[in-house]
């Protein structure tokens, strides 16, 4: 892969309530800025091979459709949660094109929940399942190990959600790093030497399972990437007014927004 061009397009930037919020009336969620307008969190990595989505979350079909992505042809799941999870219903169609099962790239976690909370496509008798009702789906067991998808390298970050783990991503110079609140003294060699960090930031006030703005921008600070984009935002941030506060090489991520490396 190594010379080879691949593109990073933002599906969703959103936080779990997405933004606008249900039931809210802020500025932020009336505003006319469609850079204001977030669906959950994903992204889709392209890839000479094809297409390589992390996570689906819940507003999947219409991302997608948006963004003109044709078809996936394999999945990486950070964590389990279900604004990064249950859009997974929308890949039904895609293992018709595809010609068998979507690999799922995923932790024993994540696949434990996957299989519990998606139980209707993994039937007792599979025979007894019509074809195109249920997703066809195979799973790939990842840890902290690097792997290979599509003939892309991907290493695992371990990060800290709150009180527990979840993945992000490197592949080549670039790394995707979404909900986290800490990161293990044996992730930050994984973050040498980027091009480009996209990291979580939930809001300004502290939060105890996200980076605020203020702790987005300390690891910035360590890491030193020669850019960063800034994702997982809540209502709380306008992108207009904080991009006019954030330093030189840090901006906020909107949905639909690409990057090649």
């Amino acid at each position: 892969m190594a010379g080879l061009t691949r593109t990073f397009t933002f599906l969703g930037t959103g936080t779990s309530a997405g933004v606008p919020m249900v039931g809210c009336d802020c500025a932020v969620c009336r505003s006319s800025d469609p850079r204001d307008q977030r669906y959950r969190c994903s992204a889709v990595v392209t890839t000479p091979a094809g297409n390589i989505l992390i996570d689906t979350a819940p507003e999947l079909r219409l991302q997608l459709v948006r963004a003109g992505v044709g078809i996936v042809h394999a999945v990486l799941y950070t964590h389990y949660h279900a604004d990064h999870l249950f859009g997974l219903d929308d890949v039904r169609p895609i293992p018709f094109r595809l010609g068998g099962p979507m690999p799922l790239y995923c932790t024993a976690e994540v696949e434990d929940v996957i299989r519990r909370a998606f139980s209707y496509a993994f039937p007792v008798k599979p025979e007894s399942a019509v074809l195109g009702f249920v997703p066809q789906l195979t799973f790939h067991r990842i840890d902290e190990e690097p792997f290979t998808v599509l003939g892309q390298e991907v290493v695992p970050i371990p990060l800290e959600h709150a009180s527990f783990y979840v993945l992000g991503f490197r592949m080549g110079n670039v790394a995707y790093c979404t909900d986290v609140s800490s990161i293990p003294e044996r992730s930050w060699p994984r973050l040498e030497g980027l091009d480009v960090l996209v990291l979580d930031a939930l809001r300004f006030k502290p939060h105890p399972a996200h980076f605020s703005i203020n702790e987005a921008l300390a690891v910035v600070e360590r890491v030193r990437p020669g850019r960063t984009y800034l994702t997982h935002m809540s209502h709380d941030i306008e992108h207009a007014a904080v991009s006019r506060q954030l330093p030189p090489g840090v901006e906020l991520a909107y949905d639909g927004l690409r990057f090649e490396f």
